[in-house]
């Protein structure tokens, strides 16, 4: 192996990362990335935070986070947080609200509805809390947007695919600071299993 390889170098090599299903998933969901990343990250941590179908509040599953956080790494360890869809919301509300941003270096957030999603605008709050949370303009999502100083303070990527139905349409899944990047694959759900997309991912996690 090259020397020079991101891969080799110890403070990403040797910094936790923490990834974050969506709705409707499970830790399972991370096994391509896993499988790809062939131990070149660790350690990583994969928590399970039960959506309920959609009807936990993204609060309610941030401090969960924030919880597993802890136990694994301690309350010092900075960490590194890649999100997936729903998750990529619930890392950043951790991040900005709950004190993540004292120990988070990187933020991948990937397929994340920031912006909110069309698609989450018929369902109804007092059943899917969680999902409703997602819609345009939600209260959650302005309370995130009214103050981003604590996310000005981590290194910030969003990918997107243009074509996603579930994050409708597809730039609202950005955060509203760094570099994001359209990925060409065909579904939200390819974002974190298509090989093109995990290369770029596997690229980007392993920088120095």
């Amino acid at each position: 192996m090259n020397p020079t390889e991101p891969a080799d170098l110890p403070n990403t090599r040797d910094t936790p990362l923490v990834l974050v299903h969506g709705l409707w998933d499970t830790p399972s969901l991370f096994d391509p990335l896993k499988a790809a990343l062939a131990g070149r990250r660790q350690p990583l941590l994969i928590p399970y935070l039960p959506h309920h179908w959609g009807a936990s509040s993204l609060t309610e599953l941030a401090g969960l986070l924030g919880s597993h956080i802890d136990a694994a790494f301690g309350v010092d360890q900075p960490i590194d947080l890649l999100g997936f869809s729903m998750g990529g919301v619930v890392g950043r509300y951790w991040i900005q609200l709950l004190g993540g941003h004292r120990r988070t270096r990187r933020l991948f957030s990937v397929g994340s509805p920031h912006k909110g999603t069309w698609a989450a605008i018929p369902v109804p709050a007092l059943l899917l809390r969680g999902i409703a949370e997602m819609k345009p303009g939600s209260s959650l999502l302005q309370l995130l947007d009214r103050d981003i100083s604590h996310l000005q303070e981590v290194d910030c990527r969003s990918y997107y695919c243009p074509k996603d139905l579930t994050v409708f349409p597809g730039w609202r899944a950005t955060l509203p600071l760094g570099p994001s990047l359209s990925i060409a694959v065909r579904s939200h759900r390819q974002l974190i299993n298509h090989p093109r997309a995990l290369e770029i991912l596997c690229r980007d996690l392993l920088m120095p």
